[in-house]
């Protein structure tokens, strides 16, 4: 056997071990594969051999494939994961698997070619290839639906969620849920089944079930496929593949689901969530940061601040089982905030994904104050106040004398110098911005804003408390806007100009929104409040920095005291405080005047031009920031921009769409929209131009 595969024979059963840390990847380049393979074929050849036990070392049994070797070519001399479980349909020797952890993807097919699945009590199980825009390739298509009926298995393949331990039983998808030791009650079990006369029983030889008439169950899960995943083909290729499950022999049905893997796995929807997968973890790398850098407890959460922000910051410590001080000057704004909380988490009991005991355990961990003397014990303090320059700088003076030596003193601000405010205190090593984004209790994204003295362990204990609460953490620079809000500026900026010149909101949301951001740029400002960028053009007004086209279209808005959603009328209105929006049946006058006042000639703009000079106004930006170092790498853009700002994730991310684009043509679509009327904004990011005339790629980098 190779390294990562282990073998021997105990009495009448030979036992394999899968020891290929931290997950027992089914890695094709490590011989894992190949091992098993040569595991296999050494005991089915072995009289003394009457069943095989396999097993993973470790946590878990099988993490899956090795996502680093997808689209490769095939090793020679190799197995592939198709060779062995080919060879596993012929063994006439019973195959049980012992589960563990989490076992997916082709951990999991190995598991459903094996003939029994036993499993331990913390095992979980899934096929989340969809989510890596692919399906599954070893005959997961095909099996799964055998085992527990067609309906259930589309469900399982198309949206890759976890099947529990508990529910995998019932549906017959394990045979016995092994507690205490699981190697030792593996054996025992394989020592009795062998005794009653433990028969083969392949999935492959089943037949599928369905509640419904197949024709009927395919058109209509063909029908919610293509509406509930635009943009994403690999849940059409499921129902491809299931579909012939119901109707084709084994055989044919793997022959479909491997034409189907292999024109997935080259389209740019799969590279694009690819890229994204390995993206998010290696957001988790500072670069500079040394491994070894101590990392302070957390033990005592204070936010400072119980508006809906501060509630939402809140919410992820108390998830985390972390106390948490809420404090706030007025009182009515402490105990709104504490019923924000209290509401949000009977909300989530209602609909039943909490239960009322650990409701009533998080809201216990919840205290409040209205004295900011309160937080001198909280070993991380968060500020969450209004974005005001002084109100900030007038907390973090006192926090620097009431807050304990070491507590890490973060602001939440979304766009103001974090220099400036660590400047007021005595202990600038200690401050850090943690830029939550709304809903701080849904949304994934922080960014872990580094200031220019932010020391090392601070860093280093923000991105470590990120994750335990659940959050995926991209350490940035500081600037006006930090990443996210500074290329968000960009963008709005040009959704303002193309209003300016001729689109109408709900054209450039519709544009955007086809492209497949979650909201266009229109209904994203009504949902944040019109109110919050009015106060940044008048901050950026008074210090001198506004740009030279001011468009005053959401000034006049505002000045209508309409801020969106907030007060039912923006760029849309909302009924009855319903969140749908309708078309604002004034706006179109409030912008027609706009533009002749500044002597503008309206045009008709297409949808393809809303969507480019949006994303160029991304990636230039974006360009601009990776020059100065703000960002770390290119794919940190593109994790703050899929998981803060709803760019599709089937897209990859800005930097990664402009490589797909290919960087000349981003240039060269820039360098066309300079010359038209009103381009001369435009001008192409030199660090672009650079890596174009190097033929290189942001991914390059």
């Amino acid at each position: 056997m190779s390294e990562v595969v282990s073998y021997e024979v105990r009495g009448s059963i030979g036992l394999i071990h899968i020891n290929n840390p931290p997950v027992n990847a089914l890695s094709v380049n490590k011989g894992v594969l190949q091992g098993l393979l040569d595991a296999i074929k050494s005991g089915d050849h072995d009289p003394r051999v009457s069943a095989f036990l396999m097993i993973g070392g470790g946590k878990n049994f099988s993490g899956g494939a090795d996502i680093s070797e997808f689209g490769k070519p095939k090793v020679p001399g190799m197995a592939t994961l198709a060779d062995l479980l080919a060879y596993m349909d012929t063994v006439t020797k019973p195959i049980v698997a012992a589960l563990s952890g989490p076992t997916m993807g082709g951990g999991f097919e190995l598991a459903l070619t094996c003939h029994y699945r036993l499993a331990g009590a913390t095992t979980v199980v899934a096929l989340p290839e969809v989510k890596l825009g692919i399906l599954p390739g070893a005959g997961g298509t095909q099996r799964l639906p055998r085992m527990i009926g067609a309906e259930r298995a589309l469900d399982v393949m198309t949206t890759g969620n976890f099947i529990s331990v508990i529910e995998a039983k019932t549906l017959g998808i394990v045979d016995e849920v092994i507690e205490g030791d699981l190697l030792d009650g593996a054996l025992k079990w394989v020592k009795r089944a062998l005794r009653a006369g433990l028969p083969v029983a392949r999935v492959s030889e089943r037949s599928v079930e369905t509640s419904l008439d197949p024709k009927t169950f395919i058109s209509q899960a063909r029908e919610i496929a293509q509406k509930k995943w635009s943009g994403y083909p690999a849940p059409l290729g499921i129902v491809d593949c299931v579909e012939a499950a119901i109707t084709k022999p084994f055989k044919e049905g793997l022959q479909i689901e491997r034409k189907n893997i292999e024109r997935l796995i080259s389209t740019n929807e799969s590279k694009s969530l690819r890229h994204l997968f390995f993206a998010e973890r290696q957001a988790n790398k500072v670069i500079g940061l040394a491994k070894d850098v101590e990392v302070s407890a957390i033990e005592t959460v204070a936010v400072i601040g119980a508006g809906m922000m501060g509630a939402g910051i809140a919410m992820n410590f108390l998830n985390a089982s972390i106390p948490v001080l809420i404090v706030d000057t007025s009182e009515a704004t402490l105990q709104k905030g504490i019923d924000t909380i209290k509401k949000n988490y009977s909300a989530t009991v209602e609909k039943g994904r909490l239960s009322a005991e650990e409701r009533d355990r998080r809201v216990a961990l919840l205290s409040g104050s209205t004295k900011l003397s309160a937080v001198s014990e909280a070993d991380l303090v968060i500020e969450a106040v209004y974005e005001e320059m002084e109100v900030k700088k007038a907390i973090f003076l006192e926090l620097d004398t009431i807050s304990k030596p070491k507590a890490i003193l973060a602001t939440n601000t979304s766009t103001l110098d974090i220099n400036q405010i660590a400047g007021v205190t005595k202990r600038p090593e200690q401050v850090i911005g943690l830029h939550f984004f709304s809903p701080a209790n849904v949304m994934r994204l922080l960014e872990v804003v580094r200031a220019d003295k932010t020391s090392p362990q601070v860093i280093a204990t923000s991105m470590k408390v990120a994750k335990k609460i659940k959050k995926t953490p991209v350490c940035v620079g500081v600037c006006d806007g930090f990443v996210g809000n500074r290329m968000i500026h960009n963008y709005l900026r040009e959704a303002e100009y193309l209003i300016e010149e001729g689109a109408l909101p709900q054209e450039v949301d519709q544009a955007i929104e086809s492209f497949g951001f979650a909201m266009g740029p229109f209904r994203m400002c009504d949902l944040a409040g019109l109110d919050i960028g009015w106060a940044i053009r008048k901050r950026k007004k008074s210090e001198g920095v506004m740009s030279d086209r001011y468009v005053t279209i959401p000034d006049h808005i505002c000045e209508r005291g309409w801020f969106g959603q907030k007060t039912g009328r923006g760029y849309y209105t909302y009924e009855s405080g319903s969140r749908v929006p309708q078309d604002n049946p004034e706006i179109a006058a409030i912008i027609d005047a706009a533009s002749r006042e500044k002597g503008i000639k309206r045009r008709t703009i297409e949808a393809s031009e809303i969507i480019d000079r949006l994303m160029f106004a991304l990636i230039n930006e974006g360009a601009d920031i990776l020059a100065e170092g703000i960002a770390q790498r290119a794919s940190d853009i593109d994790v703050i921009y899929a998981f803060g700002y709803g760019f599709p994730r089937y897209r990859g991310g800005p930097m990664f769409y402009a490589d797909t684009l290919g960087l000349s043509a981003v240039i060269d679509g820039i360098q066309r929209y300079s010359k038209q009327p009103l381009g001369d904004h435009w001008a192409v990011s030199p660090y672009l131009a650079k890596l174009a005339h190097e033929n290189r790629t942001f991914g390059s980098i």
